[in-house]
C-alpha cells in the first residue's frame, strides 16, 4: 500500500543558510576581536583589514575573469571577504602593506582558486597565505607590538616577542618558568594581549554557536586537543611545560577553534569525524608550540588536517541506510 504525503506547492524553503548569510554572519562575529586588537595594539588592524579586502576582491574577480565565470555572485556572497578578514586579523598589525597584499593574493589565487574555487578548495584559503608569509617573513610574522595591557601604548611602533615566542625563548636558556613569566609578554591568563583577543574571540564564536551557523564539535575538540596534553605534561613537568590555561589563552587558540578549523570546506563532515579532525588541530598545534620550529602551530596544524580530512571521512561518515 503506498501512502501519499501532502506537500504545499513551489518554491521551497529548506533552511536560512545561505552563503552570504552565513559569511556575513562570520564576519559580524569578528568584529569583537577587532575591536579589542584596535584597543590594544593601536589601529593597525584596520590598516591589514583595508590593504587585504580589496586585494582579496580584485584577485577573486581577476581569477574568475581568466575562468570564463560572472564574478558578480562571488564578489557579493562575502566568503572571499571572510578569507581577507582571517588572514588580516592573524598577521601582526604593523606588518608591512605589500606583504599583507602578497599573503592574501596567495590565499586567494594559490589556496582558493588553483582548487576550482569555492566549495572545491581542500585547504583552508587563509591559512595558506598565513602559512607562506610565515615561512618567507619568519622575523616580521612573529613580531607584535607591545599591547595596552603590557604597558605599551597603541600608538607605539615598539615590538616584541609574543609570549609563546619568549616561553620558547626562555626555556631554551633554562630559564625556569617563574623567572619566564614575570617578562612583560605574559598577562594574568596568558599572554598579554593574546588573553583578551582570545576572549574577544570566543565571544565571536559564541555568536556564532547561537545561531547555529558553526557546531560545537570542531570548537570543542580543538580546545580539548590543546589542553589535554597541556594538562598531563605539566602536571609531570611543570617546570618545563606551561598549563593548558595558558595555552587557551596564548597565540590564536580561539581564533582557530571557532573561525579558521570551522570552515565547511576542508574540514571534516560527520559530527564524530569533526571532533577527531579539531582534536588533532588542537594536538598538532600544542605539539608544535611545544617542540617544533614555530611558536604558534595553528596554520600548519589546520593545514596538516586539511589533508587528513578526506582519511577521517572515509572512516567516521555513518553508512548509508540500506547500503552494504
Amino acid at each position: 500500500m503506498t501512502r501519499r504525503f501532502a506537500t504545499s506547492g513551489a518554491p521551497h524553503v529548506i533552511a536560512g543558510y545561505s552563503v552570504p548569510r552565513v559569511m556575513y554572519a562570520v564576519l559580524f562575529a569578528l568584529l569583537p576581536l577587532v575591536v579589542v586588537q584596535v584597543v590594544l595594539y593601536g589601529p593597525g588592524v584596520l590598516l591589514q583589514l583595508a590593504v587585504a579586502g580589496p586585494v582579496a576582491l580584485a584577485c577573486e574577480a581577476l581569477a574568475l575573469a581568466l575562468r570564463g565565470r560572472d564574478s558578480r555572485p562571488f564578489l557579493r556572497d562575502g566568503s572571499v571577504l571572510v578569507t581577507a578578514a582571517l588572514l588580516a586579523v592573524a598577521i601582526p598589525p604593523l606588518l608591512p602593506w605589500w606583504i599583507t597584499g602578497l599573503g592574501t593574493a596567495v590565499a586567494v589565487l594559490l589556496g582558493k582558486h588553483a582548487y576550482g574555487g569555492l566549495g572545491y578548495n581542500p585547504f583552508n584559503p587563509a591559512m595558506v597565505g598565513y602559512a607562506v608569509l610565515l615561512v618567507s617573513f619568519p622575523v616580521a610574522m612573529t613580531r607584535w607590538p607591545l599591547p595596552l595591557d603590557a604597558g605599551g601604548s597603541p600608538w607605539d611602533a615598539y615590538t616584541g616577542a609574543t609570549a609563546l615566542d619568549a616561553l620558547r625563548t626562555g626555556l631554551g636558556q633554562r630559564y625556569t618558568m617563574e623567572e619566564i613569566f614575570r617578562g612583560d609578554a605574559f598577562g594574568s591568563l596568558g599572554g598579554a594581549g593574546a588573553q583578551w583577543t582570545g576572549l574577544a574571540a570566543l565571544a565571536g564564536g559564541l555568536y556564532l554557536l547561537a545561531r547555529r551557523v558553526v557546531r560545537w564539535h570542531i570548537p570543542a575538540g580543538v580546545l580539548a586537543g590543546i589542553a589535554v596534553p597541556a594538562v598531563v605534561m605539566h602536571a609531570l613537568d611543570p617546570g618545563a611545560h606551561a598549563s593548558a590555561i595558558f595555552h587557551l589563552f596564548s597565540g590564536a587558540t580561539f581564533l582557530c577553534a571557532f573561525f579558521i578549523a570551522t570552515d565547511p570546506v576542508s574540514a571534516a563532515t560527520s559530527h564524530r569525524g569533526r571532533l577527531i579532525y579539531g582534536a588533532g588541530i588542537g594536538t598538532v598545534t600544542w605539539t608544535i608550540r611545544t617542540w617544533g620550529g614555530y611558536p604558534d602551530g595553528v596554520a600548519f596544524a589546520v593545514l596538516l588536517m586539511n589533508l587528513a580530512a578526506p582519511l577521517i571521512d572515509r572512516y567516521t561518515v555513518p553508512r548509508i541506510h540500506g547500503r552494504e
